[in-house]
């Protein structure tokens, strides 16, 4: 009995140490903000990855066209071809807070 009783204190001393670490991830999230981040990223990214697709289409063929017209300079080819191909590809949580800004009511209260 003695035993066990100590193992169940034990247990949750560790656990209350545990969360003491990580509270970010033990807070519990209001399920429609979840949804409607999902449905804005889903719909976001329906048009960004077509329109992200293109640019980068058109960004290859303008460096390799610039390479040629202004005869053979690689730097200004690189250079285009980096603008146009860099990140991001996808829309995520972390971009799309970001893009809103910080909302105070949703801050957790220390």
């Amino acid at each position: 009995m003695l035993k066990r009783t100590k193992t169940k204190l034990s247990m949750m001393a560790l656990g209350l140490i545990l969360s003491s670490f990580i509270p970010t991830v033990l807070r519990a999230e209001d399920a429609i903000e979840t949804a409607g981040e999902a449905v804005g990223m889903t719909a976001g990214n329906l048009l960004f990855l077509p329109l992200k697709a293109i640019s980068v289409s058109i960004g290859a063929v303008s460096g390799a066209l610039s390479y040629l017209v202004t005869g053979g300079n690689a730097d200004l080819t690189k250079q285009i071809w980096q603008d146009t191909t860099q990140g991001p590809y996808l829309i995520t949580p972390e971009m799309a807070k970001k893009a809103v800004g910080e909302r105070p009511e949703l801050s957790e209260k220390k």
